[in-house]
């Protein structure tokens, strides 16, 4: 036999409580990590580079310091420098949602931007104000491009979620490296992990892709 495992259905229902974690953070962090990507892509596109230049360094910092470090250190600053009582979990999706956010705003400030000025001039002398001209125009034209990049975007971020076992979240991870060290088999476990991952990942892929040919073929 080539895997002699003591692995029972409770311990697949373990992955999958681990897996439906894993799907709970990353659903929180993108949502709040896209609403405020929205918000700071729009900004920064309508003042200007210099204007927006201080929001464009705090989002290069979240950027360009690797995940784990910033998982660590917000934990530490909240729990041991303030001494806020707040979960692991609460700091997950903090840092995840303005990671994601970091991100998502740079998606959002170069799908505005592909949307030609001239088709933009022409609604505002029609008499659409700035409001109708950003939902009527910009947003259908500005979604088409941006969707590939959030899609990706999306699914990076539940596989980065990987990263918040270091603060005490029991995700997907996690839950199996429990299991590897109590069953000591961790290809076997590795593999069920890759799977579970695969189930989570691949439908939201076909869809992003069954979107964009749509939308390329209207």
């Amino acid at each position: 036999m080539m895997f002699d495992t003591a692995l029972t259905t409770n311990d697949l229902i373990f992955l999958a409580k681990g897996a439906g974690m894993t799907l709970i953070v990353t659903g929180i962090s993108v949502f709040f990590g896209t609403i405020l990507g929205i918000v700071f892509g729009v900004f920064r596109y309508q003042v200007g580079p210099w204007w927006a230049a201080p929001l464009t360094f705090v989002l290069d910092i979240f950027r360009s310091i690797p995940l784990l470090i910033q998982l660590v250190l917000a934990n530490a600053f909240v729990t041991t420098i303030i001494g806020w009582r707040i979960s692991g979990f609460t700091v997950a999706c903090g840092v995840l949602s303005l990671y994601t956010a970091a991100y998502c705003a740079e998606i959002v400030r170069g799908g505005i931007e592909s949307v030609p000025q001239t088709l933009r001039r022409a609604a505002r002398s029609l008499g659409m104000t700035w409001g109708q001209d950003m939902t009527s125009i910009v947003l259908p034209l500005a979604t088409r491009v941006a969707l590939p990049s959030w899609i990706g975007l999306a699914l990076g971020v539940m596989k980065d979620s990987a990263l918040v076992f270091i603060v005490q979240v029991v995700e997907l991870l996690k839950s199996t490296q429990i299991l590897i060290t109590r069953l000591q088999e961790p290809l076997f476990l590795l593999m069920i992990c890759g799977l579970f991952y695969f189930l989570i990942s691949f439908p939201i892929a076909r869809f992003g892709g069954y979107l964009e040919k749509r939308w390329s073929n209207d």
